[in-house]
């Protein structure tokens, strides 16, 4: 299948990409490219891109990536709506929020509200503590823990 994406070939630090016509199977950095259809300098923001040979390349099949596909609506090459090419963020919630298992780390089938036998309650976590002020400091004021 044949793809139209952008190929590197700027220095360090300084972004300049190829759109080129390449197939699919092939790496970016391969260099064996079909055909060059235009430039892209990040840097300054230029762009070329060759209407007539995209739509013949379009025509015949070619798949287009998506910043390549938004470069062509920009440039009035294609009609239609933008597509948002950033990866979908996961949401990280406290498990206290109502998360699901998997992503809350816990075994499957396991509810939220659920605690594990490592998170078994232990007496000396059943103890309330009173806050300590100066009148409790004193060594006849002692307070016994109940366990």
């Amino acid at each position: 299948m044949l793809k139209i994406r952008m190929q590197r070939t700027g220095r360090r630090n300084d972004p300049t990409f190829r759109v080129v016509v390449i197939e699919s199977e092939r790496g970016p950095k391969s260099g064996d490219f079909i055909e060059k259809l235009g430039f892209y300098e990040a840097k300054i923001g230029r762009k070329e891109l060759n209407k007539e040979r995209i739509q013949y390349w379009i025509g015949k099949g070619a798949q287009v990536s998506g910043t390549v596909y938004n470069f062509l609506i920009d440039e009035k090459i294609v009609d239609g709506k933008k597509i948002n090419v950033l990866p979908k963020k996961t949401k990280q919630v406290n498990e206290k929020e109502g998360l699901n298992p998997a992503v809350a780390g816990l075994p499957e089938g396991a509810n939220v509200g659920e605690k594990t036998s490592a998170e078994s309650t232990t007496p000396a976590e059943s103890v309330e503590r009173t806050p300590v002020t100066e009148a409790s400091q004193e060594p006849e004021a002692k307070e016994e823990v109940k366990a």
